[in-house]
């Protein structure tokens, strides 16, 4: 759910930027640094179950894994394309389960770990 809302807030912000006269490169950046916002808010609060002050470290951690899962959904949709077609729906599928799968557990492990009980 926190991904299907990440999703609506990041397309209606891109719509919103193309509706009021932005070019394309500029809604693509500002939608894309609202939904980071939103999915590092969504992420701690509903799925980490994280509460009390955001520190910079987590911030810096959360950047730090999403351009590393970009990173890799970057190389598996250019390696599928390759092979399946620049247009290729499966190649977009492949590069977002990639993402995810380097994403969430890389966020549960580096940014949102749980202290362990002394």
């Amino acid at each position: 759910m926190t991904g299907v809302a990440n999703s609506i807030v990041g397309f209606s912000t891109i719509f919103f930027c193309l509706a009021i006269g932005a070019d394309g490169i500029t809604a693509n950046i500002v939608g894309y640094a609202v939904a980071l916002t939103c999915s590092f808010l969504l992420n701690r609060h509903y799925v980490f179950g994280v509460r009390g002050t955001i520190s910079h470290t987590e911030v810096g951690r959360f950047i730090a894994v999403f351009f590393t899962a970009f990173g890799v959904n970057m190389a598996v949709l250019l390696l599928t394309q390759s092979m399946l077609g620049e247009g290729s729906p499966v190649a977009q599928v492949l590069a977002v389960g990639a993402y995810t799968l380097v994403f969430y557990p890389l966020t549960r492990l580096f940014v949102f770990r749980r202290k362990s009980v002394a």
